[in-house]
């Protein structure tokens, strides 16, 4: 059973839901960026992780993400290099059941999938240990050739609605996405925020009637007051602008990779811990 599936199996039989952090790969540093994998899913709790795959065209990030994308992609970052890092990464925690277990979800631009080779990126990203893949520019009517190749390597294809998707193309997004639906909180572009929608709890609830497959929310969370608000009506929670920020601020005060990863570790458990 593909890691995802297993995941939300088991959380929606305890009754619990899920935090995913996001990290962008290779910001500050690739090993800064497994590092932290390593924490947020060992000793700060997190469920899962999503690792953006840098671009220099970034779909629907906001400033923060798309600063830390050009910060990677200055530094010299190569997918091979990060795909190689999460198959080491992957041997390394073989033996550690929490690890070994947690899925890891790329976010990356169809672009880039399809100048790597869309056979290649996805036998490559299967091989490196990766379970689903996030692809935020590709939509649903164009998908049917990397949903047939993804459920060959039993890779899960996770696609997006958002507040603005009309209700007849939200089902159908709904029927095809494998893994979870990534709802976007709100119009527009990642980034933290002090409020949601008001009827951002009425829209997932309807959609949940929809579908029977996982729906995390991303797209605003960055305190554990939002957690609690919306985990009520999400399998899933994803952390994102909040995280990558964070983690730009403590490279620039000079922080040392420990204390980096501890303080990011500190701030996702407490995530973590709001979900009780």
């Amino acid at each position: 059973m593909n890691r995802i599936d297993a995941l939300f199996s088991r959380l929606r039989s305890e009754g619990r839901r899920a935090i995913m952090p996001f990290l962008t790969a290779g910001d500050p540093d690739l090993d800064t960026t497994l590092a932290l994998v390593r924490n947020c899913l060992g000793e700060s709790g997190a469920h899962l992780v999503e690792l953006g795959i840098p671009y220099s065209d970034p779909i629907a990030d906001g400033p923060v993400i798309a600063a830390s994308y050009n910060r990677a992609l200055v530094h010299g970052i190569k997918l091979d290099t990060i795909l190689s890092s999460v198959q080491s990464w992957r041997k390394e925690t073989a033996n550690d059941p929490r690890q070994s277990s947690a899925p890891l979800v790329t976010m990356v631009s169809y672009s880039i999938v399809y100048k790597h080779g869309l056979d290649r990126y996805v036998t490559e990203a299967a091989a490196a240990g990766v379970d689903g893949l996030i692809v935020p520019d590709l939509p649903v009517e164009e998908a049917a050739k990397l949903e047939s190749r993804v459920a060959a390597e039993n890779l899960k294809l996770i696609q997006l609605v958002t507040p603005t998707t009309p209700r007849e193309r939200a089902i159908r997004i709904a029927k095809t996405s494998t893994g979870f639906l990534y709802y976007v909180s709100v119009a527009g572009i990642t980034g933290e925020r002090s409020q949601f929608p008001p009827d951002l709890a009425e829209k997932v609830g309807w959609l949940r009637t929809q579908t029977d497959i996982p729906i995390c929310i991303g797209f605003g969370i960055s305190k554990p007051e939002h957690v609690r608000q919306l985990a009520p009506v999400a399998d899933g929670l994803i952390i994102g602008s909040a995280i990558v920020r964070r983690i730009h601020d403590l490279s620039e005060q000079g922080a040392s990779r420990e204390s980096l990863v501890q303080d990011i570790g500190q701030f996702v458990a407490e995530m973590v811990k709001a979900l009780d």
